[in-house]
């Protein structure tokens, strides 16, 4: 089976092509940049093929972009296969899904309820929702599989996931804890299962997804308990540029003493925050663990807030689960920064975990075993990969229709 993934943002389509007849190999990948912005890029980067890229096209909307995703996909030359009808099916990544505890087939109520999550994540889900209208214009008769972000959160209870506002806000705005990440906590946690060799269904696990955005979950066994990211991907661990969690009374004093507007409000606790706020410097923490370096006190500051952040989840995560048998890391800084990783673990010998600098030291993107031998927790680095899990679910789901 052939199945097409499609990450699709507001002015962007990330694409990968998987055959997962031959232990899920992607025949083809690339992005198609700077829809409805002039001077369009396409990047198409088959496998045992030239890559090429074609820039200063127009690209006025996603129907388009998709079409140039299928002719890529077919090209003469540059091409993996000779007709868009080889493709069985295509999974697109949707931010939220609403209540959708699973991946799905897409028909008009799913359509629905992705155009009613849009006010709740307005920048994401309108791409996705494009992406999966345009697919299914160009490929009729292909079925379309949405993979929510939300999904693999939906097992929390309610407890964990309301908010102590007047309980009409969660019936008439479906104010709660929905939590984001959830397609790549999913796949490293299981991962993580099967590199121990036992049941995820036996085990404590949790996820610390740290990259330019970044949450924590609680998966007790194999079901979420708890994630810090909440109503939107703001709450929770600070970020990039978003700020995390916060006194709601601290903004409105910000609001009054600066005259912010709402848009004004957005723009600081999503763009100007985070480690961008706090360093002065960069919301890459390359930049900011190079500065830390050079003795630049923002940039210490920053790591070290970031890192007692994490730190403050793994804590109360494994409060609520009453143990924890692994800890792992994934996303851009918790595969690639070492540090980091060491800084989340140090002193916390009570709770289990016994660090192992040496085994972590300078090493990135790769999945291993951090901790010590006779460490009760063991901890972990396990490389993520979203599109794949997004492939396995379509087939899943198609096959079984």
């Amino acid at each position: 089976m052939l199945v097409l993934v499609l990450n699709c943002g507001s002015s962007s389509i990330k694409y990968q092509l998987f055959d997962m007849q031959k232990e899920s190999t992607i025949l083809a990948k690339g992005i198609v940049e700077r829809i409805g912005i002039s001077n369009g890029i396409l990047t198409h980067k088959p496998t045992n093929k030239t890559p090429y890229k074609v820039e200063n096209i127009d690209i006025p909307d996603h129907s388009v972009g998709i079409a140039m995703v299928t002719k890529a996909l077919c090209d003469p030359v540059h091409g993996v296969i000779s007709s868009v009808k080889e493709i069985d099916a295509v999974g697109h990544r949707v931010l939220n899904g609403g209540t959708y505890k699973e991946s799905v087939l897409v028909d008009d109520n799913v359509i629905k309820e992705i155009q009613d999550c849009i006010p709740i994540v307005p920048l994401h889900n309108p791409g996705a929702l494009k992406g999966i209208l345009s697919a299914k214009d160009s490929m009729p008769n292909t079925p379309q599989v949405a993979v929510f972000d939300t999904s693999f959160h939906q097992t929390m209870p309610d407890y964990a996931y309301m908010y102590a506002l007047p309980y009409e806000y969660y019936t008439k705005y479906r104010m709660r804890k929905y939590g984001y990440h959830g397609t790549s906590h999913k796949y490293v946690a299981h991962k993580a299962a099967e590199l121990v060799g036992k049941d995820i269904k036996d085990l404590k696990i949790i996820t610390c997804h740290l990259g330019n955005g970044a949450s924590v979950a609680a998966v007790k066994y194999g079901k979420v308990v708890d994630t810090s990211m909440g109503f939107t991907p703001t709450d929770g661990l600070y970020m990039g540029t978003r700020v995390g969690e916060i006194d709601p009374a601290a903004v409105n004093y910000i609001v009054d003493n600066e005259k912010l507007t709402p848009a004004e409000v957005e723009t600081l606790l999503m763009k100007k925050s985070g480690m961008l706020g706090i360093s002065g410097i960069s919301s890459d923490m390359r930049d900011i663990e190079n500065a830390a370096e050079e003795g630049h006190p923002k940039a210490i500051l920053a790591q070290q807030m970031y890192a007692y952040k994490v730190k403050k989840f793994i804590g109360a995560y494994f409060a609520a689960m009453n143990g924890l048998d692994i800890l792992l890391f994934t996303g851009g800084v918790g595969e690639n920064d070492y540090n980091i990783r060491k800084m989340c673990c140090a002193e916390l010998e009570n709770v289990g975990i016994l660090f192992d600098e040496e085994a972590n030291d300078k090493v990135k993107g790769k999945t291993l075993v951090l901790s010590k031998p006779d460490s009760k927790v063991t901890v972990m680095c396990v490389t993520t990969d979203e599109e794949l899990l997004i492939a396995t679910d379509t087939k899943t789901i198609v096959e079984s229709r």
